[in-house]
């Protein structure tokens, strides 16, 4: 497998070339969002398909003081995105569609628990049985077209909302991965589904949208899940600075070094339109080098939430689930139940975008934000 470092340095000098044009753009915007539409998985779901356990304490604690669907402690990445904008906190589609659909028009969330960006038939046609939810991208994007009109009554009306409306497109394709890793597919295998799965967000951003925020995979050799699962002898298979899982990293940096490419060529093609690329790998990164200076005095790779062992994660024994147990502060922690992060985490990753220089063309420089960033 390559490595991301040469292809990401061409990647980023192409990129900034555009940064000019992505700046003229913007301006027509006013500076600022009226609207936030979502796609994902559990990284952004705010309840439309949660999982079950995420409906029982602990989960919510930190923020929310009561579980909300949300698979974390308190709040998403999405969630601060939304704060930072001034705008409310995004309404699950599926979860609230007994609400007027005028309650969608500051913002709405298609991302579903478990959602891949492949749909289930790809997986069933390489014998991969393990999906556990049939709305894929795909799906939620044909749910966004169905709802779409009825906030809009005229093509104009479509196109203002959806020009002024910044669109968030993922996380997804996480689940693409952890479904066969998790199956012990072979490397091999899950890797010849990078492409495809790169393919399929590509095939996402023609929305009509003139802001598209598109993120990258996580450092899944950091999660307490794989970390647990793939448990090696061999010191030579961690990174001895952070002791994450050397050859899960690089799979996670292939992911992204192939969406960054494929995005560059989409933009390239459409000046009209801001793609912006969240790197949400090196964001996390940061804190998994240098644990203590982001204020968790705990071990970030061990969860907060779990069943035990090494990692506190125990397939069997899912965090919300007897007998489970919970940390005495989740902020020590960057890990929440081993498949996801806490909402400490989560806003150091919101930092780096916002702030630091994990975003390409810098988001900071779309919108003033109304109310100061958490």
């Amino acid at each position: 497998m390559a490595s991301s470092s040469p292809t990401e340095f061409s990647w980023r000098t192409l990129f900034s070339k555009i940064i000019l044009i992505s700046s003229t753009l913007i301006q027509h915007t006013n500076g600022c969002f009226t609207s936030i539409i979502s796609f994902g998985d559990s990284l952004a779901d705010t309840s439309n398909l949660p999982l079950p356990n995420f409906a029982f304490p602990p989960y919510g604690e930190t923020y929310f003081g009561s579980p909300t669907g949300r698979s974390s402690d308190g709040r998403l990445i999405t969630d601060f995105i939304a704060q930072y904008f001034g705008l409310p906190l995004l309404p699950p589609y599926i979860g609230g569609k007994s609400a007027s659909n005028r309650s969608f028009l500051k913002g709405v969330n298609f991302a579903v628990a478990d959602a891949t960006a492949l749909d289930v038939a790809f997986f069933e046609e390489r014998g991969v049985h393990t999906v556990f939810t049939n709305v894929s991208l795909g799906v939620q994007l044909g749910l966004f077209t169905e709802m779409l009109p009825s906030l809009c009554q005229t093509s104009s009306d479509c196109k203002e909302l959806l020009q002024s409306s910044l669109i968030l497109l993922g996380e997804i394709g996480g689940n693409d991965y952890n479904n066969p890793f998790f199956a012990r597919e072979s490397i091999e295998e899950i890797q010849s589904y990078v492409s495809p799965v790169i393919n399929a967000i590509a095939s996402a951003i023609n929305l009509g949208a003139r802001t598209i925020m598109v993120p990258g995979n996580l450092p899944i050799g950091c999660s307490a899940s794989y970390l647990t699962l793939f448990k090696s002898f061999s010191t030579e298979e961690y990174d001895s600075e952070t002791g994450c899982l050397i050859w899960l990293n690089k799979f996670a940096e292939y992911h992204n070094e192939l969406l960054q490419i494929k995005l560059n060529q989409i933009q390239q093609l459409n000046p009209h339109i801001t793609i912006i690329y969240a790197d949400y790998y090196h964001a996390a990164m940061e804190f998994y080098r240098s644990t203590k200076e982001f204020g968790f005095a705990m071990r970030a790779l061990t969860s907060c939430c779990g069943g035990g062992g090494p990692y506190n994660f125990n397939r069997s024994v899912e965090c919300g689930r007897q007998p489970s147990t919970v940390c005495n502060k989740t902020a020590d922690y960057a890990s929440w139940d081993g498949l996801h992060l806490t909402e400490a985490a989560y806003r150091w990753i919101f930092r780096g975008l916002f702030e630091g220089p994990y975003t390409i063309p810098h988001i900071g420089t779309l919108c003033v934000p109304t109310t100061p960033s958490a």
